[in-house]
């Protein structure tokens, strides 16, 4: 399905969730997808973290190309929960980042997993296409 090889091969998923207030929060996100979800590695301080311990329901968005017909995208609604065993987020967070680092020896890749002490799991609900 050409949704989930884009959802693979692309790399900044935007993720939205609501703060208390109910005001929408969009940040771009380093991402994983797979077995049909996305996980994307972050800190228990960080804005997104505490908006989804108080409301799991998120969306997000992929896209890619500025002029047809390289244009397609994929947005969605779900759930999202925040995995907080640290060896299962280690080794997600280790996923995460081979996939923009050529290994984990990298100064910044290792701030990155030092600083990640949970994985946001989005599970998809709904999903939209669209490409021109």
């Amino acid at each position: 399905m050409k949704d989930k090889d884009f959802a693979k091969s692309q790399k900044i998923l935007r993720l939205a969730t609501i703060d208390p207030k109910g005001n929408p929060h969009i940040v771009p996100v380093w991402y994983d997808y797979s077995r049909e979800k996305f996980y994307v590695g972050t800190n228990t301080r960080t804005k997104k973290a505490h908006n989804i311990k108080q409301n799991s329901k998120v969306s997000f968005c992929i896209d890619t190309g500025i002029n047809s017909p390289d244009i397609f995208g994929i947005m969605g609604v779900g759930t999202a929960a925040l995995i907080l065993d640290n060896r299962r987020v280690q080794s997600i967070a280790k996923r995460i980042l081979l996939r923009y680092f050529r290994n984990l020896r990298n100064k910044s890749a290792q701030q990155l997993l030092n600083d990640t002490d949970c994985i946001i799991e989005i599970t998809p609900g709904r999903l939209s296409t669209w490409e021109f």
